[in-house]
C-alpha cells in the first residue's frame, strides 16, 4: 500500500476538518473537490521530491540541502516563509481569502545514521557525521516521505487560496530523532523544542497542530485510539568503570565488559519484575556498548546507551529509579562503578477523545474504502500532546490532532509509487489486497537472490500481507 499518498490523503482530511463544517454545505463540498483533483496532479512531483530527499538524507541539525528545498518550493507557491529556525527548520504561511481557523501542518526532515542496502535506483550513498563520528546516513523512518508530502500539500493548498478559509502554517521541523551535532547529555536543545523557544508561535498560534508518520503495516486500515499513543523516550547512560589489566591474568583487574553484560541482564528485569506490565507497557533497551581496544585487554572503562519508554508517569519514575539502583548495585557486587545518567527527552503522546472521535467522520469520508477502526498500540494516531510534536501541542489551547500510519528504523523502507491519483490510491490498493496481490514497492525484497516482477511493478509481500524487511 502506498502510505505516502494515504497520509497525504490525511493530511487533506484534517484541512478539511479544520476548515469547513463536515456535513457539507456547497462551498464546502466544492473545495473539497478542488483539493482532491489538485491532490492528484501534484503526485509526479511528490513521488520526484521523495526519492531525491531519500537519496540525498542528512542528520538532524544539518539537513541544509533539504531545508532549502523546502523553502524555495514555498517561495515559488508565494507563501511567507520563515528559514533558519532551531538552526535548519522552515516555516511557510498561507492565508487563505475567507475568514477561518489557523492550523498547522507538521514534517520532520531528518534522516539517520544507518547505512542503506544497495538495491534502489534512488539509494543513498550518503555520509555524514554523528556526535563527531562519520557514519552512513539513511532515510530509514519516512521523513523523507513527510517532507515530500508536506511540500505537495503547499503546492495544493496554495493553488486553492481564493477559496481557502483561515491559515495554514506549514512547519518543516528538523532534528526530530534528536541532535546528530549535540549528545543528549550536552544541555542543547533541538527540534521542536527549540522552534519553539525561538518563537515559531511567537506571532501566530494555530488553533491546532497536525502531524504525521508513515508506517509499515497492513493494507488499506487506517487505527486510532484515546489516551496514551506513543511512549515516552528516555535516555539511559551508564559507564561502568574497573581497574584495567591483562585478558591472561583477569583475577588481578575488575572487568568491566563482564560487569556490563550483568547489569544489561539485570536491566531486563527492571521491567520483567518491576513494571506492572498488566496496567502499562513499558520496555528498557540498551542500544550501544563501547570498551576496550584490545582483545587481551581487560579494558578500564564500558560505556552504554540506551533508552526507557512507558507511557505512564508513574511507570516511567519507577524505571528510572530502579534501572538506577539496579546498575549501581550490580557494578558494585562486581567491584567496579557504575555512573548512570537519565535524561528525558520526550514526554507521552495523549491521544485527545472528543478529538480522535470528531476526527473520524472526516477520514470515513476521505477514505471511503479504508478500513477504520480502533486497537490498542495502532501506528495510525489521532493526537493531542506529546513526543517530538508533543512540544507543539503543549503549547496550544486545545490539544492538536496527530495522523501517525511510528518509526521504521529499518535498514530498508519501502513506500510505494503506483501511479494512480492520490485519490484514487485508497481504492486501488484495496482491490490489490482482495485479490491477494504482491504490494507495489520501490524497490523488491530481494529473497534467495532473486527479484518477481508483476504487472510491470516490482513487488513483494509476506503472508501476512505485511511489506517484508530484511535486517
Amino acid at each position: 500500500m502506498s502510505f505516502m499518498r494515504l497520509s497525504a490523503c490525511c493530511v487533506l482530511a484534517v484541512v478539511l476538518f479544520m476548515s469547513v463544517p463536515i456535513e457539507g454545505s456547497a462551498d464546502s463540498s466544492s473545495l473539497e473537490q478542488k483539493i482532491r483533483e489538485r491532490a492528484a496532479s501534484v503526485e509526479g512531483k511528490l513521488i520526484v521530491w521523495r526519492r531525491d530527499i531519500h537519496q540525498h538524507p542528512e542528520l538532524g541539525d544539518q539537513e541544509q540541502r533539504t531545508s532549502r528545498l523546502a523553502a524555495e518550493h514555498l517561495r515559488r507557491l508565494g507563501l511567507e516563509v520563515r528559514t533558519d529556525v532551531a538552526r535548519t527548520g522552515v516555516v511557510g504561511i498561507l492565508k487563505g481569502a475567507k475568514p477561518g481557523r489557523t492550523i498547522a501542518l507538521r514534517a520532520d526532515m531528518d534522516a539517520l545514521p544507518i547505512k542503506e542496502p544497495e538495491g534502489l535506483p534512488f539509494v543513498s550513498k550518503a555520509k555524514g557525521r554523528h556526535w563527531g563520528k562519520e557514519v552512513d546516513v539513511m532515510h530509514a523512518c519516512g521523513h523523507d516521505a513527510h517532507t515530500a508530502m508536506l511540500m505537495a500539500t503547499a503546492e495544493v493548498l496554495a493553488g486553492l487560496k481564493d477559496d481557502l478559509p483561515g491559515t495554514v502554517m506549514f512547519i518543516f521541523q528538523p532534528a526530530e530523532e534528536g541532535s546528530s551535532l549535540y549528545e543528549p547529555s550536552s544541555g542543547q536543545t533541538w527540534g521542536a523544542k527549540l522552534m519553539l523557544q525561538e518563537g515559531v508561535f511567537a506571532q501566530m498560534k494555530p488553533d491546532a497542530v497536525f502531524g504525521l508518520h508513515v508506517m509499515p503495516g497492513r493494507s488499506g486500515e487506517i487505527s486510532y485510539r484515546s489516551g496514551a499513543k506513543t511512549a515516552s523516550g528516555d535516555t539511559l547512560d551508564i559507564t561502568i568503570t574497573g581497574k584495567q589489566g591483562h585478558g591472561g591474568m583477569p583475577w588481578n583487574t575488575i572487568d568491566p565488559i563482564t560487569t556490563s553484560a550483568l547489569v544489561i541482564s539485570g536491566l531486563q528485569t527492571v521491567v520483567s519484575r518491576k513494571a506492572n506490565l498488566t496496567v502499562s507497557p513499558a520496555v528498557v533497551t540498551i542500544g550501544t556498548i563501547h570498551g576496550g581496544e584490545a582483545g587481551n585487554i581487560v579494558p578500564e572503562m564500558v560505556h552504554m546507551i540506551g533508552t526507557i519508554r512507558t507511557y505512564d508517569s508513574k511507570v516511567r519514575e519507577l524505571l528510572q529509579r530502579e534501572s538506577h539502583a539496579t546498575a549501581e548495585k550490580i557494578a558494585e557486587s562486581a567491584g567496579a562503578k557504575a555512573y548512570v545518567s537519565i535524561i528525558n527527552i520526550y514526554d507521552t503522546t495523549i491521544n485527545d477523545e472528543q478529538l480522535s472521535e470528531r476526527m473520524r467522520p472526516v477520514l470515513d469520508r476521505v477514505h471511503r474504502c479504508i478500513k477504520l477502526f480502533v486497537r490498542p498500540g495502532s501506528y495510525v494516531n489521532v493526537s493531542g500532546r506529546p513526543d517530538d510534536a508533543y512540544r507543539f501541542a503543549e503549547c496550544i489551547r486545545p490539544p492538536a490532532l496527530r495522523t501517525f500510519p511510528s518509526s521504521f528504523r529499518l535498514p530498508l523502507i519501502l513506500v510505494s509509487p503506483d501511479r494512480v491519483p492520490i485519490h484514487r490510491a485508497v481504492r486501488a490498493v484495496k482491490e490489490i489486497s482482495n485479490r491477494n496481490a504482491n504490494r507495489r514497492a520501490d524497490v523488491l525484497h530481494r529473497a534467495a537472490g532473486k527479484t518477481v516482477q508483476q504487472d510491470g511493478a516490482i513487488t513483494c509481500s509476506d503472508r501476512e500481507g505485511r511489506v517484508p524487511v530484511r535486517v
